[in-house]
């Protein structure tokens, strides 16, 4: 039971905890460290603004923001984003009767060649399509109502697919895009190239099916040959596994193998996220009401190999693997703020479990300090040497980035003991009428348009 004999976080910083923690206090608080080649970005996805934010690694800058709103697309008052020189709320803009844009950005998954990214709109009950070498959203047009102060394009309306899409995920081939209908007990799978067609208003719905799952599915993955999908709840206690059965051009006829009881690894029925190891071996899961995570073979019926307390109200978001030369470890993001974190402003914590030992056996063996409140997404790039994460909260007064989300690097090139880069503030996108503020940034991704990345 993951919260049986629990321990408190300030425990977990003893010991070899704390050595682990006090190493990954960096020596230089700004240093641009170059990453992978000049094509590589990393999106966030931005939830109150609507919009992702796109990250160069090699400079550690903002190369520009995804504009996924409707603000200034109509030039008459009161539907443009600053009307009369005032910023109305963000609920009231996103209310407002002629805006059509994204309501919620939330998940985000890229295509196995790293060409395309999928994300969620929550409020909007859709999916949007982005070209990740052009920062392009597809399927724009032109505004035909645009003038000099207006938008020169009309936001598509993306894929509808069902209340409250959290996570997108693509198949391991590329044709299909799965996406889990949190809101109720099903996928929608999308067809790619159907996809690009509907965005643009052109050809038929893409949704080739409607697959029922548990209820309240959370997250879809595959496994490594892209045979099994493996599914997580936030209102069950359990795991769907189905069997992806691809026909000879590439499109799924799935059929369920076995709905798995994770009453004793999630007892409040909360599991997010989840992700596959790089070997293909295993699957990991995060219980966020559990404060734990669980490691489970990927087979056609799942078994249990370990489950790791994190510490009380440690909430847990996504997980990563880091593998490279010196280390073999899995990084949790725990959405907890903590008091007394670096230069003594509050921080989140990024837990560290070992995956070098044997399976059964695994433990935390450190944390380190996100450099930002709430975090969230985590993601590395191809070499497994830095690591990106988002975080939902703005920083605090009387910080370097006060009033800014920001996105933060670091050196994981020693996965034990990782080094703090810098922190990214995610700041505005220049609207025609005024400025939007990129804010409670929720997932991202690292990629390489045009290599096989994680979920190629």
């Amino acid at each position: 039971m993951p919260n049986t004999g629990a321990v408190d976080r300030r425990e977990l910083l003893s010991g070899a905890a704390a050595t682990a923690l006090l190493a990954a206090v960096p020596a230089a608080r700004a240093q641009t460290v170059q990453g992978g080649n000049g094509a590589d970005r990393i999106y966030v996805c931005n939830e109150d603004s609507n919009t992702l934010s796109v990250i160069d690694p090699t400079t550690n800058t903002i190369a520009g923001t995804v504009n996924l709103t409707s603000f200034d697309e109509d030039p008459r008052p009161p539907f443009r984003f600053v009307t009369g020189g005032v910023m109305p709320t963000h609920l009231s803009m996103v209310r407002k009767p002629l805006y059509h844009g994204a309501i919620d950005i939330h998940g985000a998954a890229p295509s196995p060649d790293d060409r395309l990214i999928a994300t969620t709109g929550r409020g909007t009950s859709n999916v949007y399509l982005i070209d990740t070498a052009t920062m392009q959203v597809i399927g724009n047009q032109p505004n035909l109502q645009a003038g000099d102060a207006t938008n020169k394009e009309r936001l598509t309306s993306g894929i509808l697919v069902g209340r409250e899409p959290h996570e997108p995920t693509f198949t391991r081939n590329g044709k299909e895009l799965w996406v889990t209908v949190r809101g109720e007990d099903r996928i929608a799978i999308v067809d790619v190239e159907a996809a690009r067609r509907e965005s643009a208003g052109e050809g038929v719905p893409a949704q080739r099916r409607s697959l029922k799952c548990i209820n309240g599915p959370a997250q879809v993955w595959f496994s490594k040959d892209g045979s099994l999908a493996f599914i997580v709840s936030q209102k069950l206690s359990a795991l769907d596994v189905f069997a992806t059965n691809f026909d000879g051009e590439g499109r799924s006829r799935p059929e369920r193998l076995v709905t798995v009881d994770m009453k004793a690894q999630d007892p409040r029925g909360f599991t997010p996220f989840l992700k596959t190891s790089p070997d293909g071996a295993e699957v990991w899961l995060s219980h966020k009401l559990a404060d734990a995570v669980s490691a489970w073979t990927t087979s056609g019926s799942p078994r249990v190999l370990d489950t790791i307390d994190l510490g009380q109200n440690a909430r847990p978001n996504h997980v990563e693997f880091v593998e490279n030369a010196r280390g073999k470890v899995v990084y949790v993001s725990l959405a907890r703020v903590d008091d007394g974190g670096p230069d003594g402003a509050a921080s989140s914590r990024i837990a560290i479990i070992d995956r070098s030992t044997s399976a059964g056996a695994r433990k935390v063996i450190g944390q380190f300090f996100s450099h930002g409140r709430e975090a969230h997404g985590l993601w590395v790039n191809p070499e497994g040497t830095r690591l990106y994460i988002a975080h939902e909260q703005d920083e605090l007064p009387n910080t370097v980035n006060a009033g800014q989300t920001v996105c933060t690097a670091f050196d994981v090139s020693e996965p034990s003991t990782p080094r703090f880069i810098t922190q990214i503030p995610l700041g505005d996108l220049s609207l025609p009428s005024g400025k939007l503020r990129n804010k409670k940034s929720i997932n991202l991704v690292y990629v390489r348009p045009g290599a096989r990345g994680q979920a190629g």
